[in-house]
Order: structure tokens, then C-alpha cells, then sequence
């Protein structure tokens, strides 16, 4: 049976299985996996997703772990019951760093895989993912000092992952940006950035080097009149409908900058707009570990070479897997 395993972000596990229900056949839901037939699908609402999935019968703790250490030395687990025994797994393996991530620096390298006990006797495991991070959890070494608010954390995850950020020479425009957490990590690297926003920024953020900022409405912002703009950042607070009319006519343009835009949904979940979003061309919607309710939208230049090079290698092709699920 050729199948792929999905996990949700705490709380979202609605959000994944409608997501996947509309393009597979969900055969198996226990919280926080899903179990799909067919490849992996880019699903924005998971976490990570588990791209060579297998069971196997386990006759002991000590034996799922000498199964897991015969493939290979790094595994995180994804507990969907039997807590205690999972952990006890966990116990006999090689321990997997919990460090939490430095921004600017590489994403993790070794192949990490990732299990879990479907039942007392059956182990379910998957030696490549789509993350390279623990349960697809990007957790940072914090700056609780420099920043004016903590959505900061959004962009470093945002920037990691694409595995390119601006620098010096970048112009950006950071669009809703008051009271300046996004302003602070561009201008950090080095960018000028303009911030518009109805609210004024922290004066900390303002004070920094290459910041400006305009007072007005982001839907007001004329791309045309930022000559030699690189990046366009966007935490609006709209309804994604209106986020959806803005990027069509912006990557119309030849001149369309690099984009990370968060989506933020009012109430309910708006597929429509996220199946809009994931129609535009070169752009890919994810759920950052640090969106509460939202996703991010971000679409690099054509030819680039980011970290979405590294997802779409590992949602390519995999060897289907012969073994259903219990």
C-alpha cells in the first residue's frame, strides 16, 4: 500500500484532515497523525510529514528500538497513545539534540526520521521527513530584549526555512509591521526597510540604521514607488480574500519582489482563499510553528535556490510501501 503519514500542529488536526480530504483518501486518524493513501502531498496545515512510512510488529520496547536503530541513528517520536511505552522507547535510542535553533545559522543536516506506537504490538515509522527538526517544532534561542514583540519568531522560522533572507543592498517594505518585530530582525541583516503601518513603530525600532516608515494603509502601498524593491513582507490583519486580490495583481509584475505574507484567518478557515494562494505560481503555503491561527505564504524570484528546493526534494518520489495499516 503506497501511503504517507501527516502530522498536525497542535490543535489543527481539523484543519489538516479537511485540508487532505479534498485530495486523498484519509484512511486513519489518530491525534496528531493522519494516514493518507498515496505520496506525500505539500498539505500547508502539516507539520511535518513522515515520506517512506512502514508498520511493523513489535514484539517489545526493546524491539521497536533495535528495529529503529537498525535503520539509522536519529528519530524523534510522535506519540498518539501508549505514552509510557513510547517513552521508554525513546529511552533505548540514541538521543536526538533539543538545542534550540541559533537564527543564522544552518538548519540541522542528519537524516532524522520519526516513529510512533500505533498499538501495543505495531510500530509505525518513517526514516525521511519533510523537516529536518524534531516533529517539524522550529523552536529558537529567543532575544527577549531587542525586539518590541514576539512576532519576530515568525520571520526568523520564515527565513530559516526559505534558507535565504535579505541583507545589505536588500530594500524591503514591511507592510503592517507596527510596533516593528519584523522591521527589527531586516534591519538587524542589514536591509533598508520601510514600514507602513496606521500605528507608529517602537521608537527603539525606528532608531535603527536603513529604518523609515510611512503612516497609511498597506492596501494603499503602490509597489511602483519603492524603485528596486527586493522583499515584501506583509502581517496585515485583513481577511485573506483581500490578501488574495493583492498578491494576483503584485506577482503579475515582473519586477514582483520576494514575498512572505502571513495568513490570517477571521473565524473560520478560508480553504477558498488558501486553494487561491496555493494556485499562484512558485509560492507554497506553510503553518509556521510560531502561526497561531494562520498560515504563511512565501514565493522567492524564479531560479532561486531556497529551502523549498529542499521540501520538494524530499516530496518527490518514494518507494511505496506494501504494508497497511492495522
Amino acid at each position: 500500500m503506497n501511503f504517507t503519514v501527516y502530522q498536525a500542529p497542535q490543535g489543527l488536526l481539523p484543519d489538516l484532515t479537511r485540508e487532505l480530504g479534498t485530495v486523498r483518501e484519509i484512511t486513519a486518524v489518530r491525534e496528531p497523525l493522519v494516514v493518507a493513501a498515496g505520496p506525500p502531498y505539500p498539505a500547508a496545515f502539516a507539520a511535518n510529514i513522515w515520506l517512506e512510512p512502514a508498520f511493523s510488529p513489535m514484539a517489545s520496547i526493546s524491539d521497536a528500538a533495535k528495529t529503529l536503530k537498525a535503520v539509522q541513528r536519529n528519530w524523534a517520536c510522535a506519540p498518539v497513545g501508549h505514552f509510557r511505552r513510547a517513552a521508554l522507547v525513546v529511552a533505548k535510542l540514541p538521543k536526538v539534540s533539543a538545542r534550540p535553533l541559533v537564527f543564522g545559522e544552518p538548519l540541522p543536516s542528519s537524516p532524522l526520521g520519526a516513529f510512533t506506537l500505533w498499538d501495543e504490538g505495531t510500530l509505525l515509522y518513517s526514516p525521511k521527513t519533510s523537516e529536518p527538526v524534531p516533529g517539524g517544532d522550529y523552536r529558537f534561542d529567543e532575544d527577549r530584549e531587542g525586539p518590541p514583540n514576539r512576532a519576530y519568531l515568525k520571520l526568523w522560522e520564515a527565513l530559516t526555512r526559505l534558507g535565504t533572507m535579505p541583507g545589505a543592498g536588500d530594500v524591503c517594505l514591511d507592510l503592517g509591521g507596527s510596533p516593528g518585530g519584523w522591521t527589527w530582525v531586516l534591519a538587524g541583516l542589514g536591509a533598508r526597510v520601510t514600514c507602513v503601518d496606521k500605528a507608529p513603530l517602537d521608537p527603539r525600532v525606528a532608531a535603527m540604521p536603513g529604518v523609515s516608515s510611512l503612516a497609511g494603509s498597506a492596501f494603499a502601498v503602490d509597489v511602483a514607488d519603492h524603485p528596486g524593491l527586493s522583499w515584501l513582507f506583509w502581517d496585515v490583519i485583513c481577511y485573506p480574500s483581500r490578501l488574495v486580490t493583492f498578491l494576483t495583481r503584485l506577482v503579475a509584475r515582473p519586477d514582483c519582489p520576494r514575498l512572505v505574507c502571513t495568513v490570517k484567518f477571521q473565524g473560520e478557515t478560508d480553504f477558498s482563499a488558501i486553494a487561491e494562494l496555493a494556485a499562484i505560481p512558485g509560492g507554497r503555503l506553510m503553518h509556521l510553528s510560531h502561526n497561531k491561527h494562520e498560515l504563511t505564504f512565501v514565493r522567492l524570484r524564479p531560479g532561486e535556490d531556497h529551502g523549498l528546493d529542499r521540501f520538494a526534494a524530499a516530496l518527490g518520489p518514494s518507494a511505496p510501501q506494501d504494508s497497511p495499516a492495522p
